[in-house]
């Protein structure tokens, strides 16, 4: 099979128009970056043609300040004029520390080595000029300062020389620039000329590419206006939406003719969609009534669990009636409080009735502790929070060591919370375990068995236990912190720690207290 070759055609128009105006803006952009820097490159050049100069008039001033201020010294030996002189003297310096001092063969630099020669010399006269007159050494200052004078005129003659030969060679350097400008100028003006002249040709093709088969598709549609629906289409292999809406056009067609010809057998066909949803309907009914009729009433099994525990009374079963009354206590709590609210006396009596239905079915073997600090029996929370916690405990903890088992609740104020820890000394979790759990309650992700339930009975009917017991409240660690959150409107109420493996679990529950019930823990504790 021939593949077929990518190019520019396939592209949308839309990508097409992109890609000629992100070709011509880069074109562009580097053709003014060319422009800019050798513009830029030209200017740097001029201005440092006549930057000599500049530094050679510094030169001239400078020496000259430094020579006035000199003589008002000599005049008027006031502090203002020696100051003067140190300072204009330390420039003076700075700016022929600048000057040429090798030996080379070109004029220029022969003149500034012997500038920067007389002027340390220079220097050195004015120097001891001020120091003789500081000493009032009347002589050695007058002979200093001719000498220094006499250095002075030289200077300002080889400066003067200097300047003249460096402005004929700059003349020149300037001229040179000049015509090289100019050149600039008319390769930049030919550069711009040939850019639009490429931009406006790939414009134009593009464009005439487009309108053709726009031409071609407005015949056709023309021809289909007055009803001619076997009117035939340009052929086109573009990809872009021209060719799109030629291909969509040429289906449009088709399904058009197909349709009147189908025409006849859609009535038929609607008809015979209609009774169908009629029949569907009748279905629908049938099985919503008998969903109905398959519900159970949970009254009723709490009656038979009511009555039974009365039968079992009458025959002197008392250990019998008591368990078939936690059993119905139980399911009824479990009905009545699974959305509401309830209290922590409800929710420990709750806990109590699940041990003893253990009990019974593990013969006593579940060691259970409650610690409970005065003042919360009271305290609002949602139902079915602390019997999930236990259920946990030994389904997933203690399961597999239930004669050595020993499960332990408590519940005392933590700053403004009650905490409530339910500690097991089963199984436990690893770190990884631990941190998969957490993630899948805090993901809302179903939680995976911790351990396996390997009790006594044989296989099927142990996986048998397990699903009852799993669907026995409905209700696991992910919905106990899910209503937590929704009930407090607030999350991180539920937490688990383990030491490791075989060191057992604990699981937290943090619930916050009203203001008026930490008051009345307070009374009571002062009471």
């Amino acid at each position: 099979m021939n593949k077929r070759r990518f190019s520019f055609r396939d592209n949308s128009i839309q990508t097409k128009l992109v890609m000629l105006q992100s070709s011509l803006m880069l074109l562009i952009l580097l053709v003014n970056l060319f422009i800019y820097w050798q513009t830029n490159s030209m200017v740097r050049r001029i201005d440092s043609v006549f930057a000599s100069n500049v530094t050679i008039g510094e030169l001239t001033d400078t020496i000259e300040l430094v020579q006035t201020s000199v003589y008002e010294y000599l005049n008027t030996k006031s502090s203002e004029a020696l100051e003067n002189y140190y300072r204009y003297g330390q420039e003076y310096r700075t700016l022929i520390g600048q000057l040429n001092t090798e030996t080379v063969s070109s004029p220029l630099l022969i003149l500034e080595k012997n500038i920067h020669s007389m002027s340390g010399s220079y220097m050195d006269k004015m120097d001891e000029t001020v120091q003789a007159k500081r000493g009032r050494n009347v002589e050695h200052y007058k002979q200093a300062y001719e000498e220094g004078t006499k250095l002075y005129e030289y200077i300002n003659y080889y400066i003067y020389r200097l300047n003249s030969l460096q402005f004929e060679q700059n003349s020149k350097n300037y001229e040179f620039l000049l015509s090289v400008m100019g050149g600039m100028e008319v390769f930049s003006l030919a550069i711009i000329i040939v850019v639009f002249g490429v931009a406006l040709s790939a414009v134009i093709l593009i464009i005439r590419d487009m309108i053709h088969p726009l031409q071609k598709l407005s015949e056709a549609a023309g021809e289909v206006a007055q009803g001619n629906f076997e009117v035939t289409l340009p052929q086109t292999d573009s990809r872009d939406e021209i060719g799109i809406v030629t291909k969509t056009f040429a289906q449009m067609l088709s399904s058009i003719r197909a349709y009147i010809g189908r025409l006849r057998d859609s009535m038929e066909k609607e008809a015979q969609m209609k009774e169908r949803e009629l029949s569907m309907e009748a279905h629908l009914k049938e099985a919503q009534l008998k969903f109905l009729q398959a519900q159970i009433n949970p009254h009723f099994l709490f009656n038979s669990l009511n009555a039974g525990a009365q039968l079992a009374m009458m025959e002197d079963a008392e250990a019998t009636g008591s368990f078939l009354e936690k059993m119905a206590d139980f399911f009824r709590y479990n009905v009545k409080k699974m959305n509401g609210s309830s209290t922590l006396r409800e929710e420990l009596e709750l806990v109590d009735n699940y041990i003893y239905i253990l009990n019974v079915r593990f013969a006593g073997d579940i060691s259970y502790e409650k610690h409970i600090e005065q003042g919360f029996d009271d305290t609002q929370m949602p139902g079915m929070i602390l019997q999930p916690l236990v259920e946990n405990a030994v389904t997933h903890g203690i399961r597999d060591r239930i004669q050595h088992s020993r499960i332990i609740l408590t519940a005392e104020q933590y700053d403004k919370m009650l905490q409530v820890t339910v500690t097991d000394n089963g199984r436990g979790m690893t770190r990884d375990e631990l941190a998969s759990v957490m993630a899948d309650i805090s993901s809302g992700a179903p939680q995976e068995t911790r351990v396996r339930n390997d009790l006594s009975e044989p296989e099927d009917a142990q996986s048998q236990l397990r699903e009852q017991e799993k669907n026995s409240t409905g209700i696991g660690l992910r919905n106990v912190s899910n209503r937590l959150n929704l009930f407090y409107k607030r999350d991180g109420l539920l937490s688990i720690y383990s030491e490791g493996r075989d060191q057992g679990t604990e699981v937290t529950v943090l619930l916050p207290l009203t203001q008026e019930e930490q008051r009345n823990v307070s009374d009571t504790d002062r009471g």
